[in-house]
């Protein structure tokens, strides 16, 4: 049998959308890892199916008038299965954001599962960096994005990668691609560990999900 695949030797797609089940994605925003570094990053702001309610405004900063040109997520169809295809996807909670691409697509391309070894029409198994870092630092009190960042002290790393992949206006929490960014860094982070050296794609997804976690119905 052929040793587990080292986690660095396969593109990992780290995703964060912003939106709602009743307005849909109105941004995504993917940072891909390639040998442990971000090496790609795509993202948009995406036509809202439904009126944008005042509190989600708040939480990412955009209004109607700011999707109301902007092409539809589904328009992105083909990025998103071609992606899966190559390598699985990772995010940040990663329930969430599997809820909100399930909903647009149910029943994407066959893809390989890495635990099962079978080609699989589904999203997941995702990595999930907040079950990885429940995992490995079960004291944290805090294990949002932001406070990792700032406890694992990767701020000035995510805002040169910031400068260099996100829109101008959109440097900061909350906004897609600015989170996937960190969650990848995180990611990117434990690969760097002494003792995680050897960590494998198995490894990281069993990690991030199971019986007892938030996102468990994703490894059935």
């Amino acid at each position: 049998m052929a040793p587990p695949a080292h986690w660095n030797r396969t593109p990992i797609h780290a995703i964060d959308f912003e939106g709602s089940l009743a307005g849909g994605v109105v941004e995504y925003g993917v940072a891909t890892l390639i040998e442990g570094k971000i090496a790609a990053a795509r993202t948009r702001i995406c036509h809202s199916t439904a009126p944008i309610r005042p509190r989600e405004s708040d939480v990412h900063g955009l209004t109607e008038r700011d999707t109301a040109c902007a092409a539809p997520f589904t328009d992105e169809r083909e990025l998103f299965f071609t992606l899966r295809e190559s390598g699985p996807f990772c995010a940040h909670n990663a329930a969430f954001e599997n809820r909100l691409i399930a909903d647009e697509w149910p029943v994407p391309r066959p893809s390989p599962n890495p635990l099962s070894g079978a080609t699989q029409p589904t999203w997941g198994p995702w990595v999930d960096t907040l079950r990885l870092y429940e995992a490995i630092y079960p004291g944290l009190p805090d294990r949002s994005l932001a406070a990792l960042v700032e406890v694992f002290s990767l701020q000035r790393e995510l805002d040169a990668a910031a400068a260099t992949f996100c829109p101008p206006a959109r440097r900061r929490y909350h906004c897609a691609l600015y989170d996937a960014i960190a969650c990848a860094l995180l990611l990117a982070r434990l690969g760097t560990l002494p003792g995680y050296e050897a960590l494998s794609i198995g490894w990281l997804l069993a990690k991030s999900g199971g019986p007892d976690s938030a996102q468990g119905e994703l490894f059935r």
